[in-house]
């Protein structure tokens, strides 16, 4: 695996945050407790090419923070967040962590992979839905980072 810049392996974050959004869902849906969930899903064989901290953290965090990152949220949707659709609300709470307390991770970088696991598993055009929901939530939960990448 390669590592960049402070040990990160972007290729398994990257599917680290795609197992999290199936996760996410089937956590919701499922309505098992999140340590069965991510039991289920550690065993599963992509996980092994997956950052399992990272998955488990976002996971966890998610579950801790579900109101605070729906507090969040709500004023930035057209519509309440039990109506979103289910994987792109998984998405928007995932990167709402990432924003909110994942400062190790740039704003674009939560932003772009938000947007390709909504193109991935999502509705048609949801991945626009969740980026422009997401580039708000950045503006107001990174605005200094936001706003010097804006000059």
């Amino acid at each position: 695996m390669t590592k960049h810049a402070g040990g990160v392996d972007p290729v398994a974050r990257s599917r680290a945050r795609r197992r999290a959004a199936q996760a996410l869902y089937a956590w919701e849906l499922g309505g098992n407790p999140m340590g069965r969930v991510i039991e289920d899903f550690r065993h599963e064989q992509d996980m092994q090419i997956a950052d399992i901290e990272y998955f488990e953290d976002l996971l966890n965090g998610v579950a801790e923070h579900r109101k605070e990152l729906d507090e969040g949220l709500v004023p930035l949707l057209d519509r309440e967040v039990e109506r979103v659709d289910p994987i792109e609300r998984a998405v928007l709470r995932l990167a709402g962590y990432e924003l909110k307390y994942r400062l190790d991770v740039p704003y674009r970088v939560v932003l772009n992979e938000a947007v390709e696991v909504a193109k991935r598993f999502g509705a048609e055009q949801g991945h626009t839905y969740v980026n422009g929901v997401l580039d708000k939530l950045a503006r107001a939960w990174r605005a200094t980072e936001y706003e010097a990448a804006s000059r």
